[in-house]
């Protein structure tokens, strides 16, 4: 199913440092703009926890947005084939396919879906895949200012993707569904 370029693949994936997040939602911003998401829905959000007890207070921020799952639950329950999964691992909505059922969102176990009411289908998270394909990052990743996001291909050993996930710990959102997530998140 993944793209061959010569003896490698590629499988594009995210990691996500969040001790280095300062909730600026400059990447949410990006998105916005560079995909045109209506006002009010979200490609992709931050989530906050705080904690603790006065004067020792905590917070810790999380990004969260579709995970490019490889075995995506969304693809299998899309009664017309609009949601797909491209050689590269991109989970993405064929607009014109799309009639609006939802079920695509009720299986998407990040709830990283949601309906465009001004498109009236399914929209979400696409890794940019328009900038992807000209060989540039996702906006959320560019934006970024204190670098949390690295976007990259993780079938490549010199990639800096695979770097990272090679040198730090990292973990899978609920890894149990099944969906193979490809964001990880860097402990």
């Amino acid at each position: 199913m993944r793209k061959r370029l010569g003896l490698n693949s590629t499988r594009w994936a995210l990691a996500f440092d969040t001790r280095k997040c300062i909730n600026c939602k400059a990447c949410v911003v990006a998105c916005k703009a560079e995909n045109g998401v209506p006002m009010g829905k979200f490609r992709n959000r931050i989530n906050e926890e705080r904690g603790g007890h006065y004067p020792h207070l905590r917070a810790s921020f999380e990004p969260e947005q579709c995970h490019h799952c490889g075995s995506p639950s969304c693809v299998r329950v899309c009664p017309t084939g609009a949601s797909y999964q491209r050689e590269d691992g991109l989970v993405l909505v064929r607009t014109e396919d799309c009639i609006g059922c939802g079920y695509c969102i009720i299986a998407c176990p990040y709830d990283a879906r949601f309906f465009n009411p001004e498109t009236r289908v399914v929209d979400k998270c696409t890794m940019c895949a328009h900038r992807v394909d000209a060989g540039r990052e996702p906006a959320c990743v560019e934006t970024c200012p204190s670098r949390v996001r690295t976007f990259g291909n993780l079938d490549d050993p010199a990639s800096e993707l695979r770097r990272l996930l090679d040198s730090r710990r990292a973990y899978v959102k609920k890894p149990q569904t099944g969906n193979d997530p490809q964001g990880w998140y860097l402990v």
